[in-house]
């Protein structure tokens, strides 16, 4: 859900609940890749709560799937499961990951704070991620993806309108929204 800022954000999730959250996801995509029945949700309450949430998949370093849910629409937990079987087969950019890979992927997990409205100079790299939208195009990418690239502010504003096929600088110009979110990241661990 979009939001314009108001300075409350939403109870971050406890440690057990993001290693709950990783498991899960580890579990799915090996289920999910050889045809298997899903895991079932875990039973914490935490996981209960709806968030975004974007499950992302790494073979030897390098991007191999990633896709997210930036509304919060569904528990927490559903949405991690459904998103690690979405990325392990349905990212437009990649073949569905074949089983021979599932001993070098490693999954990462990100759980999204509502996004809000921002100004470009509000923007900092590395804990905000950022969303931009113009007409029917958008673009999303995560706080962590700033770090990785080494990017400072004006390198992630562009990147993003890229990343949505807008001019690079569309981020300055009138009718461009730009939405900020912050991620709880559990890191990369092999899948199973």
């Amino acid at each position: 859900m979009t939001t314009e800022r108001t300075g409350t954000e939403p109870a971050l999730l406890s440690p057990a609940a993001l290693e709950s959250l990783l498991e899960l996801a580890r579990a799915t995509v090996p289920a999910s890749v050889r045809g298997q029945r899903l895991p079932s949700l875990p039973g914490d309450p935490e996981l209960a709560v709806p968030r975004g949430v974007f499950v992302s998949l790494h073979r030897g370093g390098a991007l191999r799937g990633c896709l997210g849910r930036l509304e919060a629409d569904l528990p927490v937990g559903e949405a991690v499961r459904r998103m690690a079987v979405a990325s392990a087969r349905e990212d437009p950019r990649f073949a569905p990951v074949a089983p021979d890979e599932l001993e070098d992927l490693d999954v990462e997990v990100s759980v999204l704070s509502p996004s809000q409205r921002v100004r470009p100079e509000d923007v900092v790299p590395g804990r905000d991620g950022l969303i931009v939208r113009r007409g029917g195009r958008a673009g999303v990418l995560l706080p962590q993806v700033a770090t990785e690239q080494g990017w400072d502010r004006l390198a992630f504003l562009k990147a993003v309108c890229q990343k949505a096929q807008l001019p690079a600088e569309a981020w300055r110009e009138p009718g461009t929204d730009l939405y900020a979110f912050r991620a709880q990241v559990v890191p990369a661990r092999d899948a199973r």
